[in-house]
């Protein structure tokens, strides 16, 4: 069986190491522990955080074991790391709410059985830290010169870092050297801006253990024009059905840019990397295929094989304009009596969520991208009535792919 590494290598998933040919040569010779943090911002996971959920698929799959460190604790202070103002602060409240969810979403994807893969919450260690004690034991093994060099500081020093997020390193860092004592974890992984923040974890265990771990980092899922991955105009893709439902996960895989589809495939499938490169060369009309396989896969791996196939489904049939077959496209069930009097199109875009806002909806039917059934609308202040609806079923259209349904209750 292929050493791990190379198989994340090759898919493109590593962008740093600490040590490639310790790291490499450990993977081969024992069942390592390794760990990815994911801090509870938000209640769901967005496509975004897949590539990490890819990466402890893959790792698990070759006989690794997997930790999930759900952080409750460091959520209480925020990641600096990329961010160009301090994040909102969520009450403990809103953030044990999320971490919940969070271990819910993951537990769906890495096996919990028999220890084979863990996910814990760094709550239990962080939240009761007596302070003196902590900076006793572990703040004096940090340079403040060194940290401020480092880059997830660097980019918040002009505009202002406070000294609550200037904490965020040492915690993370306390992490790793928790789990290593609890668990034996010697490997930390996670996205290219945790590289800072994985280095003071590695140096902290080395102090305090006189051990060596190690770090690895991937690269973001972004585009061949390097913006962000699975963010649109009306917000993140995210993995939750609630909040993107398994329609709208296909179809936005479904329109990627052709040059981002080998890529796409080889870092969201488990296809093998010859059919990901036959499927990557692809030109024209053909790419549209590759396409349709990478959003039918990843959609597959997130919320499973019948939800794939009725995504999938209701996307070749508005496809091919047959929009009464497609019952998995994205639907909002609205009181037929609003409609007696009638509902501005801005009202009905925004609702729906086919718009984040009303001047988006104004700019976009300005530039003739909305569509009622198949009518483009140029009328910013169109009234829609229950005239408009066809057996008490409306579609709207935002661009060439992206549907809606509304039905009168």
């Amino acid at each position: 069986m292929a050493n791990v590494f190379d198989i994340l290598k090759e898919r493109g998933y590593i962008e740093q190491t600490t040590h490639e040919e310790e790291i490499k040569e450990l993977l081969e010779k024992e069942s390592v522990t390794f760990y990815i943090g994911f801090d509870p911002t938000a209640d769901s996971l967005h496509l975004g955080h897949f590539i990490q959920i890819m990466v402890m698929m893959h790792m698990q799959r070759a006989g690794h074991r997997p930790i999930a460190v759900i952080g409750g604790g460091t959520a209480m202070v925020g990641d600096p790391t990329g961010k160009t103002e301090m994040r909102k602060m969520l009450t403990e409240e809103e953030i044990n709410k999320n971490a919940a969810a969070l271990e819910k979403q993951i537990s769906k994807f890495i096996d919990l059985d028999d220890d084979k893969g863990i996910v814990v919450n760094n709550a239990l260690w962080l939240r009761n830290l007596n302070y003196i004690h902590f900076l006793r034991e572990i703040g004096v093994h940090f340079s403040v010169n060194r940290m401020l060099t480092a880059e997830c500081f660097k980019t918040r020093l002009e505009k202002g870092l406070s000294f609550l997020e200037f904490n965020y390193m040492l915690m993370q860092s306390y992490d790793f050297l928790e789990l290593y004592r609890r668990y034996n974890c010697k490997l930390q992984l996670g996205g290219n801006d945790q590289w800072s923040n994985i280095l003071g974890g590695i140096d902290l265990i080395r102090r305090k253990e006189g051990a060596s771990v190690y770090g690895l980092t991937f690269r973001l899922l972004t585009t061949s024009e390097g913006k962000k991955m699975g963010k649109t105009e009306s917000g993140a893709i995210w993995i939750d059905p609630d909040k993107t439902s398994p329609y709208d996960l296909y179809q936005y895989l479904r329109n990627i840019g052709d040059a981002d589809v080998e890529k796409a495939l080889a870092l969201l499938t488990f296809l093998p990397m010859e059919e990901v490169k036959r499927l990557g060369s692809l030109e024209g009309a053909e790419i549209n295929k590759a396409k349709e396989i990478l959003a039918y896969e990843f959609t597959k791996i997130v919320h499973g094989e019948e939800e794939a196939k009725k995504a999938q489904k209701a996307a070749r049939a508005l496809f091919s304009n047959e929009a009464e077959d497609a019952a998995s496209v994205p639907s909002t069930e609205m009181e037929k009596e609003r409609f007696t009097k009638g509902v501005g199109i801005l009202d009905l875009l925004t609702e729906t969520g086919l718009t984040s806002s009303k001047s988006e909806g104004r700019r976009l039917i300005k530039q003739g991208g909305i569509y009622l059934e198949d009518e483009r609308i140029n009328d910013m202040d169109l009234i829609i009535t229950t005239k408009n609806f066809k057996d008490n079923k409306l579609l709207l259209r935002r661009g060439k792919k992206i549907y809606h349904q509304i039905e009168l209750v």
